[in-house]
């Protein structure tokens, strides 16, 4: 069962999400910086979720399908979590294949 961080921890006094300690886009500018046409873009952004937030809050930004859908694209910026982010995308799959 997902645990996501709660409300009034996932962004600091200035309104950014604690995993994006390393520039200073508000939540709402990464939202929209997300929903960017540029499937690169998105690939890149979604690779940082991925690789810095811990994995339930992935999904308070994105979705399964759309990670399987950018995936060939999000690889590359993973960085130590690709085993695990594939490991889970497989567990996914084969509960969907039953």
């Amino acid at each position: 069962m997902p645990c996501p961080t709660p409300a009034d921890r996932l962004l600091d006094p200035q309104g950014r999400p604690y995993f994006l300690w390393d520039c200073a886009w508000t939540d709402g500018e990464f939202r929209t910086l997300l929903a960017s046409g540029d499937p690169d873009v998105r690939g890149i952004l979604l690779g940082k979720l991925m690789r810095q937030a811990k994995p339930d809050d992935v999904f308070l930004y994105t979705t399964e399908a759309e990670i399987r859908a950018s995936w060939d694209r999000i690889l590359p910026h993973l960085g130590a979590t690709r085993e695990f982010w594939g490991w889970i995308l497989g567990v996914w799959e084969a509960e969907d294949a039953r």
